[in-house]
């Protein structure tokens, strides 16, 4: 996980998370219990995906909090240590309610949370609803969600829903209530549950960041003792070839937020299929001065390029994890998987 060194990046939620990791289990426990269920679930997202914070960043929060605190060490936020730490304030059904939720889409409240569902997931359940029912939860997200939404439900159903929400007067709040509740228990529970990777995943994203020589030997060892496990995990890594998957569009991003020189060395070791890809969604000029330079560089050793394609997969990553590129699944369907 990427280290966090820029104070100026965190939030206050973030930095509200960031003390209580810092003033210790039985002192979180304390102010935990002093809070509204809304102000758990909002420092909890926060500390979950706080990931590795740098030593730096826990001083200067402390300073900032206390003149006379500072610390040395770094802190880790993550599911399992929030887990474990709601654990000895509440309940387990509490927490398991708690973590269910954070571990869903991220969003203060549940409309905000449907606004970070694929369409494809949400059009999937509400297609099993009544079209009423449909047209309460599609007034109550943004519009262009709303349209895409619509776009991939059944059309007969999708005009059942259309002519209802031309219809529709204001909502009581009763109704309201009521959908958002049966939301929070059948769709986003599932959604929480289906949405916990699975250890093939979690040891596909580590072998994603071995050198060629150890991923082969471990895959290799693997395939000895568990054929099937093997071939899960080979599945399910994503390797640099795959940045094929990207469309155009998703390439020039790519390109403009990744650094050139790392650009160079990359394609180095790529495919004739993938420099192609590359090359031709930049101008001639630049494509022209990256062969020059690739040429220049002359023999590179094998870990330099293996390292510069990992930091352009990672950003990939990154980026369609924020919804600005889009990456196909193997399968060429329009499912996205990251």
């Amino acid at each position: 996980m990427r280290l966090r060194e820029d104070y100026r990046t965190m939030s206050g939620p973030e930095k509200a998370a960031l003390l209580l990791m810092s003033v210790g289990e039985e002192n979180a426990s304390r102010l935990f219990a002093l809070m509204d269920d809304d102000e758990i679930r909002e420092l909890s997202q926060s500390m979950a995906n706080l990931g590795t914070v740098s030593a730096q960043m826990v001083e200067r929060l402390l300073v900032e909090f206390a003149d006379q605190i500072s610390t040395t060490g770094s802190l880790v936020g993550n599911y399992d240590n929030t887990e474990r730490l709601l654990m000895k304030v509440m309940d387990r059904d509490r927490v398991g309610n708690i973590m269910e939720e954070i571990r869903g889409p991220a969003g203060r409240t549940m409309w905000d949370k449907l606004g970070n569902v694929n369409e494809a997931v949400l059009a999937n359940y509400l297609k099993n609803e009544y079209p009423q029912t449909v047209a309460v939860v599609l007034s109550k997200i943004k519009p262009e969600h709303a349209a895409r939404v619509l776009a991939v439900l059944p059309e007969p159903f999708a005009m059942e829903v259309i002519m209802r929400m031309l219809r529709m007067e204001s909502v009581q709040k009763e109704v309201l209530d009521d959908v958002e509740r049966t939301l929070r228990n059948e769709f986003m529970s599932n959604l929480a549950r289906t949405n916990r990777r699975d250890a093939h995943e979690m040891m596909a994203d580590i072998f994603n960041f071995l050198d060629r020589n150890m991923e082969n030997r471990f895959l290799t060892a693997l395939e000895e003792r568990n054929k099937d496990s093997a071939e899960r995990i080979k599945a399910l890594m994503f390797t640099f070839e795959d940045l094929t998957k990207l469309d155009p569009g998703g390439v020039q991003t790519l390109l403009r937020n990744a650094d050139k020189d790392k650009v160079a060395l990359a394609l180095k070791g790529a495919s004739e299929d993938l420099r192609d890809l590359f090359f031709s969604n930049m101008s001639e000029r630049a494509a022209k001065i990256m062969r020059e330079d690739m040429q220049a560089m002359g023999p590179v050793r094998l870990r330099d390029v293996d390292e510069a394609q990992m930091l352009l997969v990672t950003l990939a990553k990154d980026l369609a994890a924020n919804g600005e590129i889009v990456i196909a699944d193997t399968k060429g369907e329009d499912e996205l998987v990251y």
